[in-house]
């Protein structure tokens, strides 16, 4: 397998922020996104700064092996002309068709849980992200996480009950969840998989055993 290269779409969101000094640390070639409008908010040697419906976006691509999607949007956000089909079904659409142009051979997409229920308007957008991965050609690896968030400062005894909660509905930390990004990125592995609950967390486990 060739090494990797990773074109980091949402390196700005809140996963991204976590997983860029990861990657950096264990010198992954990264290529991070950035929106121009928000370039201020990311220094990075080997960023892209273009919006994804510009034409030059399979040519920022180039070299890269992996694109690895974590936008997405929330209902807050929409009064700032945010939507879901825009935010979380648009761009991966737009990043699917230049990882064809590009030679990308793996995309990764991060999800929610309970998407294959399709329940209500976020969950069927995820469902349609999700439709264009698997209906794209391209090699691919789905992440459905339930609820995250930076919990460093979790009282122990909460912690020690979150670890007990059914796998399918688990909380991961910022730092797991990143840290399985990296790993699947890297491994290349597993391709055609949904990863959801009992499937996810033997992976979150292997990816935080480093």
């Amino acid at each position: 397998m060739m090494p990797r290269r990773l074109f980091i779409a949402g390196a700005t969101g809140a996963v991204g922020r976590t997983l860029l000094p990861l990657a950096d640390a264990r010198h992954l070639a990264v290529v991070p996104h950035v929106r121009p409008k928000s370039a201020s908010t990311l220094q990075h040697p080997a960023r892209a700064v273009l919006e994804l419906s510009d034409p030059g976006l399979a040519a920022a691509m180039q070299g890269c092996t992996t694109v690895v999607q974590l936008i997405g949007t929330m209902k807050k956000r929409f009064g700032s002309g945010d939507t879901y089909e825009s935010s979380d079904v648009g761009t991966t659409r737009l990043l699917v068709e230049a990882a064809k142009q590009a030679g990308v051979d793996h995309l990764v997409l991060l999800s929610a849980a309970l998407t294959g229920l399709g329940l209500g308007a976020y969950s069927k957008a995820k469902q349609r992200a999700e439709a264009l991965v698997r209906d794209s050609g391209l090699p691919f690896t789905i992440l459905r996480p339930s609820s995250f968030s930076d919990r460093a400062d979790t009282p122990r005894l909460v912690s020690l009950v979150g670890e007990y909660m059914p796998e399918a509905i688990r909380n991961i930390t910022l730092e797991q969840l990143a840290k399985t990004i990296l790993h699947v990125a890297v491994e290349r592995a597993p391709l055609g998989a949904t990863l959801e609950g009992s499937t996810l967390w033997p992976v979150v486990r292997t990816a935080t055993a480093r």
